[in-house]
This record gives structure tokens, sequence and C-alpha cells, in this order.
């Protein structure tokens, strides 16, 4: 698909065009049919997975002495949005930005060996596990447990909403320790699990969302690790969590603004093609100025992502404002450039074959998840705005 949008604004490297170019090439050849296909007979996007991998987009941010790119956030943003751009909005490139980085920042050497090579190339997948049923944003009131017995670690509790444990090899689990601290506060350690571990079991969660990607209810019942499945340090889970955090936050901004540039540029193809009364469509005011209007801004919210990916390859304390506003505004952003599109087309604009209807609930997730646009209030008004804390 060619494409309307300019990406002088967006892109911070100068590299970034050809990188662009060269994503859009690769996933257009699979392009928006594939992905629909894949979903209808619920299969996984296994050829596309592994192309990006042989191709080195999914390790760009991996530091190159464990067969990464050693390039950052920025470059992987870029990716996730053209893959999504192309039709194809794949969720679990959201969950390789999260693991890659703690690991990396935080994990052993020998943790580092054994995933990040493999995350890079795509030959090895992890899945993530931090909310709860009764622990959604307040990670502090998590209740799965890691108990400490001789050198092992046993875990006990269930997790929500944990995607893609179905094609991971393993899991990143979020563990609260036993004792509380003076504040009423369960310490937190990270620990990485073989997905079918013995006391492992999962139920798929049904869901409006099409994607490939299965979320589960996940129990586990006194599933005995070793030591090394420890990713950093114990009780230094939330501050290690951070390493992944705003990069998901980024990623899930990208999949929309990639979503978003996908219904503006059939929406307005369809305002030239579709002809009513002897002119086409978009010579009316009517249609055109609300197109412009979501086209400004998924250019705003693009522009807001590019610059927290910046920010977080900077080490930045300014990346988690930027990162969550970036992900609020893609949100939003998204949803009206689909409801112009679908607009635009009319009834066909509710057509599975159009493309565009069936993508409305992944870009509505993000107002929600990863974290919802509540939470991101809150942060803003207290650490931006310097505001009393609400909760």
């Amino acid at each position: 698909m060619s494409t309307i949008f300019s990406n002088t604004l967006v892109d911070t490297a100068e590299h970034h065009p050809l990188l662009r170019e060269s994503v859009g090439k690769l996933v257009g050849s699979f392009g928006r049919r594939y992905f629909q296909d894949l979903v209808k007979r619920k299969a996984k996007p296994d050829e596309l997975w592994q192309a990006l991998g042989q191709a080195g987009f999914l390790g760009v941010h991996v530091p190159e002495q464990y067969g990464g790119g050693g390039s950052g956030l920025a470059d992987y943003n870029v990716i996730v949005e053209e893959v999504a751009a192309q039709g194809c909005p794949i969720l679990s490139l959201v969950i390789n930005s999260i693991c890659s980085p703690i690991i990396e920042q935080h994990g052993s050497d020998a943790l580092k060996q054994e995933w990040l090579p493999g995350l890079a190339t795509g030959k090895k997948r992890l899945s993530f596990a931090i909310t709860e049923p009764n622990a959604g944003t307040n990670t502090h009131k998590i209740t799965t447990t890691a108990r400490q017995e001789g050198r092992d670690w046993v875990i006990n509790g269930n997790k929500y909403w944990t995607s893609g444990l179905d094609e991971a090899d393993s899991v990143m689990v979020v563990c609260r320790g036993e004792e509380a601290d003076g504040r009423g506060r369960h310490p937190l350690s990270l620990f990485i699990v073989p997905a079918n571990h013995p006391g492992i079991s999962r139920t798929p969660i049904e869901t409006a969302l099409h994607v490939p990607e299965t979320s589960f209810t996940v129990f586990f019942d006194d599933v005995r690790v070793g030591p090394e499945a420890l990713v950093g340090q114990e009780g230094q889970g939330l501050r290690h969590l951070f390493a992944g955090l705003n990069p998901e936050r980024v990623c899930a901004a990208a999949i929309n603004n990639g979503i978003a540039r996908y219904a503006i540029e059939r929406g307005s193809q369809q305002a030239k093609d579709r002809s009513v009364w002897g002119v086409p469509i978009g010579t009316h005011q009517g249609l055109a100025h609300p197109l412009a209007k979501a086209y400004i801004g998924v250019q705003q919210a693009r522009l807001m992502t590019a610059r927290a990916a910046q920010l977080f390859d900077q080490s930045s304390a300014d990346a988690g404002e930027a990162a969550n506003m970036a992900k609020f505004a893609a949100a939003d952003a998204s949803l009206e450039a689909l409801d112009q599109a679908i607009q635009i087309h009319g009834g066909n604009g509710m057509a599975i074959e159009y493309g565009l209807a069936d993508l409305w609930f992944i870009a509505r997730l993000h107002k929600t998840a990863p974290v919802s646009r509540e939470m991101i209030l809150n942060f803003v008004s207290q650490h931006s705005l310097g505001l009393p804390k609400s909760y």
C-alpha cells in the first residue's frame, strides 16, 4: 500500500525511511488478507514471525553481543508500526518489547545467554504474566506468591489475561514475597518458568479481538523452580519491571498508530474512488474534514510515540511521561481514524472483507491495556501537574 503519510516529522534517525520501506515490503508480501485468514482459521502467524526474525527486525533493540541489532526502541517503534500499517497488528510484538529489556538490564549472564539470542531471532518466545483477577493496574495487590524452600522457589497463584502462552517456550511471572513490609506491601520478584512446567494449567479467555494470539487464565499450583529462574534480585521485581513497562506502552501505541495509518489509507482511497452524484465523495467536506482531522490526530500520536522511544533510548527520566501520553493519544487517534474510515465505506465498512471493522476491538483494547486511560490521567495529574495523589 502506498502511503499518504509523511514520515519526515516522526522519524528520529536517518536510516528510518529505509527501515520503514524494508519492513513494509516484507510484511506487505503477506498483507491484510493473510492476517484475516489466520484469525478465521485460529492459526498463528508463524511464517511472518519467522520472516521478521530472519530479517533481524525482532531483535533491533537487543545488544549486538546477543545477536541483536544493537540500536534501540526508536527502531523497534518503526518496525511495530509498519507491521500494523500493513494490516497485521501482531500483539506478540508488545510482549517482545517487555521481556527483552528486563532480561538485558537485570538478568544474570546465564539468562542473557539463554534468552536474548533466541528472542532476537524469533526462535524463542516468552509470555508475560502480571495481571490478576483482583489486581489489574495495582501490581502491589497481586497474590501469586513465590515461597523459598531451600534453594528452590515454589510458586502458587493465578494470573489473568496472559497472552501468547500457547506460543511461548516460557513465561515471565511476577510474584510477591510472603512477608509484607512496613507499609503492608509485599516485595515483588520475577521468574522465568517453562510454559508447560508441572503445576501450570491454563484456560483460554474468549474475546472479541480478531487476533491470532490467545489470552489465558493461568493457574500455578506448587510450581517448583530452581534459583536460575529468578530474574535479577529477589524483592526488586517492581524496579526491574520498569525496564519493560515503558517499552510496552510505546509498542502498544505503535500498533495503534499502524492501525490508524491503515484505516486512513483505506478511507482516503475510498473517498477518491467512490462517486455519488457524479463526483468523488471526498469532495464533500462532511467526509473530507473528519478524515483530515483524524489524520492530524494520528500524526500527533506518532510524534509523541517517536519522542517517547527516543527518550527511552536516552535513558531520560521523561520517558515514562512520554510513553504514557503516547499510548493514551494513539488509542484515541486510532479509534477516530477507524470510525471515519468505516463511515466513508458506508455499509461496507462493517463487512469483514473490507478489513476495517475487525480492527476496532484491537484498537479499543489499548484504551484499557496495558495501562488504563484513567491510570495514565492519574500519572499525569500527579507527576506532570504536581497535583495530590488521588488513590
